[in-house]
């Protein structure tokens, strides 16, 4: 356990006076309707929006996840969610203004716009509990999980001490101030996790028992794990860690924040952008920030955390109270943080305070816009007045915090987490990706998806099944098949129940192209029975997948060139800083052009 001095107690004073009071004062605007409850009257501009992204995926659990990848799997084995890049730009350049033209409240609202009838009414109602609900309080769990593993190291707090005291106040100005509540305390919570994050760093590799970053990274405990990209020699880890996810990972796996074509909390940003340009531009800053620049001091401290606690034996000697079943290789993040100063250590745990509060609040408002639009609403008073709605809204915020919070104490690692909800997601991102451009896909091709990749998962994780599949040396084949085998099965199985089912009603298409205008020739059977049909609209995809591609270019070569002047390799660094530099000179080039094509 620490000891906290006052000027430590000040910071975390300060900071929760600031987010209450920001809840407070927007309560009453928020409160007006829904709209106002859930999307801020669409009326916000791309850098609040996109600082607001940032903050929200900075979370408690973020900084454990990375610690226990770098210390599992080196710093390379980051790729399983950096190749999530690929389709963040997607969204930025082709799926961001198409979202915002869609105009919908919920992206679930979007169901009963692409489709009609039955199918995708059942598909907006399962979809709202499934998301909103299940897997909302599952992912709120795993952010929790970290704060209470963060309390229990830091300030030998009880589970349900963390739990009580970080939910109690996150819970009440996520119910007040709504989502205009959470973007703009996001915006101080931004400057403090960052703050707090890179403070850290800094000094923890700086103590003396680590002796700098040339020190570090010549440790014997961390130079097997530097490198940025797998050792091209181990097989099975560049397949795993590297050919998986940059192949196959990034547009077939559905995942909350990195959804293949936008979804979620990131769509429900979008829509409350002023317009379409606000929206690309959001999402574009959110990337960059999120995966060049963001993840390195977090990394660092991982590195660092193994010359000071090498293996789990040594966390656990240093801090006996911690359960077993709490037990992991995340727990050294916390460890770390345990050795701060006075005031730094104040800013510190103000900053995880910030990024758990942060996540919470996007995900309550979030879980809770799609009880109230795609629920409760629809099913049970379509005629419910805009102040119930929002007072059910509220209601529903802290039911999902109840949930999440009982959750949390029963789980033990993020990371296993992780893993998980990636391979529920499996074989279900390419259809948000063609359903906006490609008019065969109906409701019942995303309906068979979702419950295909959902039996498979369970029957490979929960049964004999997996094992004698995939288990290491004795199942058939080698473990690191056992995800495009499942997005492998879930594609065939869509696609076939897409071709042996009836395309969606003409009209409902033909509505559908008129309102959002995709183009491409996904469309040519319907365009010409359209409003549009003597138009020349042309698709913007090629110019979309192109700066795609740039926009990947320069923010990989960011974030390598920054792990490079860190490591002290200054030709690689000098190198790479170059392409980024061009790079973004093309980029800026295309994005011009896509944008008065949107004008």
């Amino acid at each position: 356990m620490i000891t906290l001095s006052a000027l430590d107690y000040l910071f975390i004073i300060i900071f929760f006076s600031m987010t209450l009071g920001i809840g407070i004062w927007v309560s009453k605007k928020s409160g007006a309707n829904s709209s106002e409850f859930f999307l801020s009257g669409r009326n916000m501009p791309w850098w609040l929006l996109g600082v607001s992204m940032v903050a929200t995926t900075f979370s408690t659990d973020t900084p454990n996840l990375v610690t226990d990848i770098v210390r599992t799997h080196g710093v390379s084995g980051n790729w399983s969610w950096w190749a999530f890049l690929l389709t963040g730009l997607l969204t930025v350049f082709i799926y961001a203004k198409l979202w915002r033209k869609s105009n919908v409240n919920t992206d679930l609202e979007f169901y009963e716009l692409r489709y009609g009838g039955k199918p995708a009414a059942f598909l907006r109602k399962f979809r709202a509990i499934y998301l909103g609900v299940i897997f909302n309080i599952i992912t709120m769990s795993a952010v929790t999980l970290a704060a209470i593993k963060i309390g229990g190291i830091m300030l030998d707090l009880q589970p349900w001490e963390t739990v009580v005291y970080a939910g109690a106040i996150t819970v009440a100005f996520s119910a007040l101030g709504g989502f205009k509540g959470v973007v703009y305390t996001d915006f101080i919570l931004f400057f403090v996790a960052m703050g707090g994050a890179i403070g850290a760093a800094y000094y923890l590799v700086n103590l003396p028992e680590v002796g700098g970053v040339t020190a570090l990274i010549s440790n014997d405990n961390v130079i097997s794990k530097l490198d940025i990209i797998p050792d091209l020699q181990n097989t099975e880890a560049l397949i795993t860690l590297l050919i998986i996810p940059l192949a196959v990972q990034w547009w077939s796996s559905w995942y909350p924040g990195a959804e293949p074509g936008g979804g979620g909390y990131i769509a429900q940003r979008m829509l409350a952008a002023k317009d379409e340009n606000h929206a690309m531009g959001a999402t574009f800053f959110f990337n960059i920030m999120h995966y060049a620049l963001r993840p390195w001091p977090w990394i660092l401290v991982a590195l660092a955390s193994l010359v000071i606690f090498p293996d789990l034996k040594s966390i656990q000697e240093a801090f006996p109270n911690i359960a077993t079943n709490k037990l992991g290789h995340d727990l050294a993040y916390s460890a770390m943080l345990t050795k701060l100063p006075s005031g730094l250590l104040g800013l510190v745990l103000a900053s995880l305070i910030a990024a758990y509060m942060s996540t919470i609040s996007t995900q309550l408002n979030w879980g809770s816009s799609y009880i109230v639009y795609d629920f409760y609403k629809q099913q049970i008073n379509p005629n419910a007045s805009e102040k119930h709605l929002v007072a059910v809204g509220r209601l529903s915020t802290v039911i999902l915090m109840v949930f999440s919070a009982l959750l949390a104490l029963c789980l033990q690692n993020a990371l296993q987490l992780f893993e998980l909800l990636l391979v529920f997601g499996a074989g279900t991102g390419l259809i948000f990706i063609l359903r906006w451009f490609w008019w065969r896909i109906n409701a019942w091709s995303e309906i068979s998806a979702m419950f295909a990749s959902g039996v498979i998962s369970i029957l490979l994780k929960l049964t004999p099944l997996g094992a004698i599949l995939f288990a290491t040396d004795t199942g058939l084949f080698p473990s690191y098949v056992q995800y495009p085998f499942v997005v492998v099965i879930t594609t065939l199985i869509w696609l076939a129940v897409t071709f042996l089912t009836q395309p969606e009603h003409e009209r409902v298409l033909i509505t559908f192209y008129d309102k959002i205008q995709p183009g491409g020739p996904g469309w040519k059977q319907i365009k010409h029975k359209t409003q549009l049909k003597d138009s020349n609209t042309t698709s913007n995809v090629p110019s979309g997948i192109l700066a795609m591609i740039l926009g990947c270019l320069l923010i990989y070569s960011i974030m390598f060139a920054t792990g490079y002047w860190i490591y002290g390799k200054t030709l690689q660094a000098s190198i790479i800083s170059i392409v980024a530099l061009v790079s973004g000179l093309l980029l800026i080039k295309i994005w011009k052009k896509i944008k008065t094509n949107i004008l």
